[in-house]
């Protein structure tokens, strides 16, 4: 059984930066569709960004692309997302998420990305972000 931790979440203002962490237990990214999701109160769970399972492709939200970036360390089992200039509404609870998926996703080409693609799920971490 996979088990996902996820890191790093905080406060901060807006325009900071801000790197999220999801270590992996009991299985390895290297096999894996690695994703994370967002849920602000009162709202339903949101896509953010997928890496493919081989990790050569990616793919955004309309809200977050040009400023978040998903990326994978083999060697450390560990997934990250680089938050850039960040924005009031990315205050969420921010989950990683992990699957067998094997699409690939590439540029130009507009796909749904849904939450029962991915079997494995963090518990979460905190983003507030302050205007």
């Amino acid at each position: 059984q996979v088990q996902l931790v996820e890191s790093g979440g905080g406060s901060v203002q807006t325009g900071d930066s801000l790197r999220l962490s999801c270590a992996a237990s009991g299985g390895t990214f290297s096999n894996l569709a690695t994703g994370w999701f967002r849920q602000a109160p009162g709202k339903e769970r949101e896509f953010v960004t997928v890496l493919s399972w081989s990790g050569e492709t990616t793919y955004y939200g309309d809200s977050v692309a040009g400023r978040f970036t998903i990326s994978r360390d083999n060697a450390k089992n560990t997934v990250y997302l680089q938050m850039n200039s960040l924005k009031p509404e990315d205050t969420a609870v921010y989950y990683c998420a992990a699957g067998r998926s094997r699409r690939e996703y590439y540029s130009g080409t507009w796909y749904i990305v849904r939450s029962t693609d991915f079997e494995y799920w963090g518990q979460g971490t905190q983003v507030t972000v302050s205007s």
